[in-house]
């Protein structure tokens, strides 16, 4: 091991598990404690690099549970299989720092904890758009610097996002949980741009529609738009929730931002490298009226040159799951798929929603099968009987 500490629960276990960080919770270290692991945990905020991930594994390792923080290389996922291992679990819903094709390759099942988080991340991003549209990161500098001297006609005025349009880029499990949260508290028309129709959000804000005549009150509209463009040009609000690959890196760009309205609100709770951050700054720069609120950077922890000095954004610290009950959620979800593969067990259906995994969460006994896995059809990995190889997405 390396200078760093860690502290070894179950020193008598006969199975090894590194896991990277201290996790929240207790439920987590139940379930592998229960399946005779020894666990040893990393101690410390400092990310582990590659060489620090290699000499943890060392020459027998079970399994390991990691963070989206690290790089889950071929060559680390390679000394992972050497030693041993049967699964990498990820504790979180993305995994664009892992190579499955790699861990696929080697015949390593790669776990990721979907479901438990999606409203909790939907929801971080709602709060985002109203910071952000009604100025109250400036309200509150205001006030810590004294600067409030009584109530004015003209002072922070921000925007009414009430009966306006929404844009939602990328509507999987947490895009359509942040649309069906803003069209029906702030009856908003959606426009959505993704590579697949989703046709249950469709139906979904056409039966709230048909709520909202039979109240005697105008309808809202959901469609699909042709381009990302129209979409930008359209909406008063573009909440981004696309999966990263190469493809979507710096999805939303200069041309992109020039595209929207003067003071349209852009959120991004979903991955940093989605945006353009310079492009970000610059265009921040010129069009005060214009703001964002971001979860997520292109270079965490750090940000680009100008965001932190400009009012019209809202920066906070990668808080999309940070709820109490998520993060302890997802410390049970990435363990009980190492405890799934250790033992054997098939592979739980696909995820779609906090229902799926709840059986994981609020049982006194976790079901026996892995969460999630995401490579498992790949690897041609046991569902539980009755339930069919699925491609899952993973969004």
């Amino acid at each position: 091991m390396t200078a760093r500490a860690w502290v070894i629960m179950n020193p008598g276990g006969v199975r090894r598990v590194v896991v990277t960080k201290e996790l929240p919770g207790k439920r987590w270290l139940q379930l592998l404690t229960a399946a005779d692991c020894r666990v040893e945990i990393a101690q410390g905020d400092e990310v582990l690099s590659r060489a620090e991930l290699q000499e943890a594994i060392g020459e027998r390792c079970d399994a390991a549970i990691g963070q989206l923080t690290e790089s889950w290389s071929a060559e680390t996922l390679g000394a992972l299989t050497a030693a041993g291992a049967l699964i990498y679990s990820q504790y979180a819903v993305g995994y664009d720092n892992v190579d499955v094709a790699a861990a696929t390759r080697l015949g390593l099942p790669v776990g990721n904890t979907p479901g438990v988080l999606t409203e909790t991340t939907a929801q971080l991003a709602v709060a985002l758009t109203f910071a952000a549209a009604r100025r109250l990161a400036e309200g509150d500098r205001m006030m810590r610097a004294g600067e409030y001297h009584g109530w004015l006609p003209g002072m922070l005025l921000g925007s009414l996002l009430y009966r306006g349009t929404l844009g939602i880029v990328g509507a999987g499990r947490i895009g359509a949980a942040y649309a069906r949260m803003m069209v029906e508290g702030h009856k908003m028309d959606l426009l959505y741009y993704d590579v697949r129709a989703n046709v249950e959000l469709e139906a979904y804000v056409a039966d709230y529609s048909a709520f909202l005549l039979a109240h005697g009150e105008r309808p809202v509209t959901c469609r699909r738009a042709e381009t990302l463009v129209g979409l930008l040009r359209a909406c008063d609000v573009v909440s981004i929730h696309a999966a990263l690959t190469e493809k979507t890196q710096h999805l939303i760009g200069g041309p992109e931002l020039a595209a929207m309205k003067e003071e349209a609100v852009l959120v991004n709770a979903s991955r940093g490298r989605l945006v353009d951050e310079a492009a970000l700054a610059a265009h921040c720069r010129t069009h005060p009226r214009f703001r964002a609120g971001l979860d997520v950077y292109e270079d965490e922890p750090a940000m680009a040159p100008g965001l932190a000095e400009l009012d019209n954004l809202v920066l906070v610290p990668h808080l999309g799951s940070a709820t109490t009950f998520t993060r302890e959620g997802m410390a049970t979800l990435a363990a009980a798929n190492v405890v799934a593969i250790l033992e054997g067990w098939p592979v739980w259906h696909a995820v779609a929603g906090l229902e799926d995994v709840a059986p994981f969460l609020d049982g006194p006994e976790s079901p026996h099968a892995a969460p999630s896995i995401v490579n498992a059809d790949d690897l041609g990995l046991p569902r539980l009987a009755g339930q069919a190889p699925t491609k899952e997405d993973q969004q």
